[in-house]
């Protein structure tokens, strides 16, 4: 059974996610993008995990996307293949992960990426939706975004955070003192016990923005 057979992914985007496999396992050699026990199963546990929102997210067309602390491109690659019609930034602050992006972007002529060494707290400009997944705690990530987040709703989620989290965050919500809008657990789209209490999280911009004392 493919990797990905409870996702909608687009036909044309198959032989790019495929491509970006062969790619990451070339790059994993030298960086270890993935930790290299489990990169026999990069498609599965990596590759359909990061494209879980295809299920959930529609985007219009000119969505903005920025995906802090990307490593070595999840979730921003396979997101980007599978979602052309919007454009995404991949940040990260170690550069040599930033270069292999940056590599692997170009080989799959992915012109709605850009790759940059940065720190999330010194980007500028706005985006309909900040992707983090397993970067810090929740209040710390947001004070690093919320002046990064564009207030609306004009896709099928209000705009806002995409966290992939796991475990009991119950500690951190209430630190950050706003609730997610939903929370989208893995297990439920994958059916595979590996998910199990491993879910997407989405906070809508307005709710966080609203808040005037969000971390600093």
């Amino acid at each position: 059974m493919s990797a990905y057979a409870e996702l909608p992914i687009p036909a044309e985007a198959a032989p790019k996610l495929a491509e970006l496999a062969a790619l990451m396992r070339g790059w994993n050699d030298r960086l270890n993008l993935v930790s290299r026990q489990d990169v026999e199963n990069l498609e599965r546990r990596h590759l359909a995990a990061c494209l879980a929102p295809l299920k959930f997210l529609q985007l219009e067309p000119d969505a903005r996307v920025l995906d802090v602390g990307t490593g070595g491109g999840l979730p921003g690659l396979p997101l980007a293949i599978c979602y052309p019609q919007a454009k995404f930034l991949l940040v990260d602050s170690i550069g040599k992960k930033i270069r292999a992006v940056e590599d692997m972007a170009q080989k799959l002529g992915l012109k709605n990426v850009e790759a940059r060494q940065e720190r999330a707290e010194n980007i500028r400009g706005t985006f309909d939706f900040i992707l983090g997944r397993a970067v810090t705690a929740l209040p710390e990530f947001v004070g690093w975004v919320r002046g990064r987040l564009r207030p609306g709703a004009r896709h099928s989620l209000a705009n806002g955070l995409l966290l992939w989290k796991g475990g009991d965050l119950t500690a951190e919500i209430a630190a950050l003192g706003v609730a997610p809008r939903q929370k989208f657990f893995l297990e439920a789209f994958f059916h595979d016990s590996y998910f199990q209490e491993k879910y997407i999280l989405h906070f809508a911009a307005d709710d966080l923005l609203r808040k005037t004392h969000a971390p600093a």
